[in-house]
């Protein structure tokens, strides 16, 4: 699983910062790197605090273009 930065609460605050055009970043904390192009599954909150959502993101250049 990956992250995305910033941090959002919601599935819904990811949902509307990518509809807006907002920089929206995927990343993964373990040793294996997340693609910078194609399908990625994200989770969210970041840790410690519990997952409570999660999303699939297509990714163009790192960037997040559209959530599922």
């Amino acid at each position: 699983m990956a992250y995305v930065d910033p941090n959002f609460k919601t599935k819904k605050a990811l949902k509307e910062a990518v509809a807006a055009g907002e920089a929206v970043y995927v990343f993964s904390p373990g040793p294996f790197p997340c693609p910078s192009n194609g399908q990625v599954a994200v989770e969210g909150p970041h840790s410690p605090k519990p997952h409570t959502w999660y999303a699939n993101c297509t990714v163009v250049d790192g960037l997040v273009k559209a959530v599922k």
